[in-house]
Order: C-alpha cells, then structure tokens, then sequence
C-alpha cells in the first residue's frame, strides 16, 4: 500500500468517523429524555456500530461485506467501548461534564485505537501503517 493509499484510507476514516460520531450523538440525544444516560450511551452505541461496519467497508477500506466481518467487527468496537466507556464515566463523576457533551469527548479519545482495529478485522492481512513504515525503513537501510 503506498503513501497516498494510507492517507486516502486515513482521511476516510476520519469522514466516516465524523458521520458516525454524529449518528451516534444524535441518537444519544434522542435516547437521552428516555433513559439513564449510560442506557442511551450503549444503545445508541451499538446502532451506530452497525452504520459504521457497512461505511467502512464500502467506503473506506473498500471492500466487500460479509457476516464474518460482520460479525468480528464488534471485536474493533470492545476496545472503543471499554477506552469510551471509562472515558464516559471519569469525565462525568469525576470531572462533572455535563451528560450530554461527555459521550462526544470520551469518543474522539478513542479514535486512534478504533482505526487499527477495524482496519485490521476488515482488511485481514493488512499491517498498520507504523509497521509498514518501519518494514520501508529496514528494507531500505538492509539495502544501503
């Protein structure tokens, strides 16, 4: 995967992640009135979820859906949960923000973590850029 392919997956992730983000807000905010905030939280968390497998898929990482990767692409979303989560819980008891911006906060903390996750369980066999960069450097010094 070249340079331009990265950055290209990168910046689409990061649409995605912002039409995501808002999906998942705005249904936070509809659930909100209705329910405990935490209740509100998960739910609207695994709706978005289920948007965000096929946006990615598609759009990002541009390829094809399939149960399996439907079904393993809640396993990117556990460290997102857990990272939000504890994120969601310190910023409200701890830090007392407001209920309704916490989720938003907690959510852009986990953004990188969410990105090598998915990446990893929808393009199987792909390696995060880091690792490709430092395979580029040794190839290139093990040839000097």
């Amino acid at each position: 995967m070249t340079r331009k392919d990265q950055i290209g997956q990168i910046f689409r992730f990061a649409l995605v992640g912002g039409v995501n983000t808002a999906t998942f807000f705005g249904l936070y905010l509809l659930l909100h009135p209705w329910m405990p905030y935490f209740a509100a939280y998960s739910l609207a968390f695994a709706l978005a979820m289920v948007g965000s497998f096929f946006m990615n898929t598609y759009f990002t990482y541009r390829t094809r859906p399939t149960w399996k990767k439907f079904l393993l692409f809640p396993l990117t979303n556990v460290t997102n949960y857990v990272i939000q989560s504890a994120g969601l819980y310190a910023l409200v008891a701890w830090a007392g923000m407001d209920t309704r911006i916490a989720p938003l906060v907690a959510a852009v903390m986990a953004i990188p973590f969410t990105f090598l996750l998915s990446r990893k369980i929808l393009v199987p066999g792909s390696r995060t850029a880091a690792a490709e960069a430092e395979q580029g450097q040794t190839t290139t010094s093990s040839t000097v």
